[in-house]
């Protein structure tokens, strides 16, 4: 191993080794006096700098002080001296001699003795970061929390051995295989199962109880969901199966950075042994994990922003296989990456029968253009036929209604009133959009007022909506349904829950409050926007999103969608199928050499950086590269109109065994440019979600 202590200072470092020198080097220095004198067992710790260059993605070599000899445990935070700066880093272990040749320097000090990166979470990053081409530095930024030094301080009483009683079968038993999975996870074994949920509002409760089950056998389970409101729900059917004393932590950011690190503690430490949180908690280190589980594995809250950009669903995945854990991936829907673990016999399918569907599911009927739209004021000025109209008043009388649009805000997009055309900004060709039925046209990019646009094709100077979004849609129902509450749930403000008494609820996907005695019906409005995006994913992810609002409804309640009823997804919708779909999807994307059934990165940068990349990288068997083609970059509103730096983006399609490999190569390569400090970045994203 190598030596941080040694280098040339930041930003050269010029005379840092790329590669560890040969072995031979003692770990002892000639002792000067009154110098610091090394541990005298074990005297080198290996640290994991944190610095995110991948030429420098590898552990280096350091002295223990005597003084810190017993406070240096393999997992502890230590300050260290690396290239003339000080940094934070982790020790992975101690060891008896060094591989490197020169002088070693000593560690700084330590930070704090509590080990917070396990051996499994270290050897979990490590794979992380080599499947998605990045670095362990920064997997483990988004492993391990930062340290909160007085909740370190604080004691964590053991409980003591605590194991709940098996559950009854309950939600379970509604599926043929349900009860045998449930009694598996009870036993020890390790099942694994891709669930497509009947609709309803239980799922979180059978959640609680296939956790239950692992409890019961002694081993700890892990929940990761896509929002705060999910883990609320979670954590509340946990609470009320588990009882008292209550052997579970929610970890979300809205907890704070003090308690998530107590909560976060406590699982570390084993006096919490099930977890329930959002995308960070994939890599709680629970102890003895039996169960990880991933509701709704389609929904894009999942996909970390921040790199390597791992997935939960390929690091959960991971974690079963290294552990020897079970796995339930679940949702009301099906994903195409799911459909491949089934498909492998990785996992099997844990689906109701068709009777029981038809009992659970909602009655779905598709309107589109409605004759009668022309002789009804109400209907027109609410955009509803006259059947989603009909179904709603009638619905009113019974309960809550929702009605879901696909865009927020009042006018997000606008065209020419005269030739149709899409109305952009005069300065930077942005996309002109309105706020409120009072206010003029303003530009979405730089915020420019557009009072006097006029149409450069046609030379008009009148704008209609080409989308409405939900504040419009809001006032719009609020005329054709006078005296009835309206309320809206989105980005400006989400409801958790509803009432049982009559109101319209109208919200963006994934913003639906649950309602406490289920909705009355549902309106599913303006399908033809998340059908028609530009985008891989289209057809599953508009299916994804209408059958959780649907899922939302009474059992045999009406929920009217407009759109085309002979679009596969709507079928799938009518019929209650998403897997039927997801297999279609697969099957069309296998044939094509689109992901799932291929691997594929995207690389996104300038020009020449993109082509350098391409050319140090040594792309596994079989790969194919796809373009570089130009992206448009985001428009800087500071930038007062002028030009960005011309970007572009190439894809690297690999068969799907050669993922691992096409990882390695790309980090390998983004190495090299690193250690010779190639001045464009390039972002490089193994399986991205937008592929355009």
């Amino acid at each position: 191993m190598t030596n941080g202590g040694e280098a040339a200072p930041l930003p050269g470092m010029d005379d840092l080794p790329v590669s560890p020198p040969a072995k031979g080097g003692s770990a002892k220095r000639t002792a000067k006096k009154g110098a610091r004198q090394p541990a005298e067992t074990l005297p080198v710790a290996r640290v994991l700098v944190d610095m995110s260059l991948p030429h420098l993605d590898r552990p280096f070599d350091y002295l223990v002080p005597r003084q810190w000899d017993a406070k240096t445990v393999p997992g502890c935070r230590v300050r260290v001296r690396f290239a003339g700066q000080l940094v934070d880093g982790f020790v992975l272990e101690r060891v008896a001699e060094s591989d490197h040749e020169g002088r070693l320097a000593f560690l700084e000090r330590v930070t704090s003795p509590e080990a917070v990166l396990t051996p499994e979470i270290a050897a979990l990053a490590r794979e992380v970061a080599d499947r998605y081409a990045g670095t362990l530095a920064d997997v483990l930024r988004l492993a391990v929390p930062p340290r909160h030094a007085a909740t370190e301080a604080e004691e964590h009483p053991d409980p003591g051995e605590w194991r709940p009683e098996p559950p009854a079968p309950g939600t379970w038993g509604h599926y043929p295989a349900g009860t045998s999975f449930l009694n598996a996870l009870a036993e020890g074994r390790a099942p694994r199962a891709v669930w497509t949920a009947l609709p309803g509002r239980d799922w979180a409760e059978a959640i609680a109880g296939a956790v239950q089950a692992t409890l019961a056998s002694g081993r700890g389970a892990l929940v990761v969901l896509a929002d705060g409101r999910q883990v609320a729900r979670v954590d509340a059917a946990l609470a009320e199966a588990l009882g008292e004393p209550s052997r579970h932590v929610a970890l979300t950011a809205e907890s704070g950075p003090a308690e998530r690190y107590r909560r976060w503690l406590a699982v570390l430490r084993g006096t919490a042994t099930a977890v329930v949180g959002t995308r960070a908690a994939m890599f709680a280190p629970v102890h003895d994990l039996g169960l990880v589980v991933l509701w709704d594995d389609g929904d894009d809250v999942h996909a970390e922003p921040h790199a390597p950009y791992p997935h939960p669903r390929e690091v959960l995945a991971l974690r079963a296989h290294r552990s020897g854990a079970g796995a339930l991936i679940g949702g009301f829907t099906r994903t195409t990456d799911a459909t491949v673990l089934v498909e492998s016999g990785w996992a099997h399918a844990l689906v109701a029968d068709r009777q029981r569907i038809r009992t659970a599911m909602p009655r779905v009927r598709p309107a589109g253009d409605d004759a009668d739209m022309a002789r009804d004021e109400a209907a027109r000025s609410a955009r509803l036929p006259s059947l989603a109209l009909s179904t709603a008043r009638r619905a009113l009388e019974q309960g809550p209604v929702l009605v879901q649009v696909p865009r927020r805000g009042y006018v997000p997009g606008l065209r020419c009133g005269r030739c149709r055309g899409p109305a952009r900004c005069a300065g930077c060709q942005g996309p002109l959009a309105i706020r409120s039925s009072h206010a003029a046209p303003y530009c979405r990019w730089c915020g420019r007022i557009a009072g006097d646009w006029e149409c450069p094709e046609c030379g008009g100077r009148h704008v209609r909506a080409a989308v409405v979004g939900a504040r419009r849609t809001a006032e719009e129902l609020g005329r054709a349904f006078p005296g009835v509450p309206v309320r809206t749930s989105g980005r400006d403000g989400v409801l958790d829950r509803v009432g049982a008494a009559p109101a319209l609820i109208v919200s963006t996907p994934g913003a639906e409050p649950v309602a406490d005695e289920g909705y009355a019906a549902a309106l599913l409005l303006d399908g033809w926007v998340l059908l028609s995006r530009p985008d891989l994913r289209a057809a599953e992810e508009a299916l994804r999103r209408w059958m959780n609002a649907a899922a939302l409804v009474r059992s045999a309640a009406p929920v009217i969608i407009l759109a085309d009823g002979s679009l596969p997804p709507v079928q799938a919708l009518l019929r209650w199928d998403p897997v039927t779909l997801a297999e279609r999807e697969l099957a069309d994307r296998r044939e094509l050499g689109f992901p799932p059934a291929a691997r594929m990165a995207s690389l996104t940068g300038a020009p020449a950086a993109i082509r350098e990349l391409l050319a140090d990288t040594r792309l596994p068997e079989g790969a194919q590269v796809l373009g570089p083609v130009p992206v448009a970059a985001p428009q800087d509103p500071a930038a007062s109109g002028a030009p960005a730096p011309e970007r572009e983006r190439a894809l690297i399609r690999v068969p799907r065994n050669a993922g691992t490999a096409l990882g390695r190569a790309l980090k390998a390569a983004q190495g090299v440019r690193s250690a010779r400090r190639a001045p464009d970045p390039v972002r490089a994203q193994i399986d991205p979600l937008e592929l355009i």
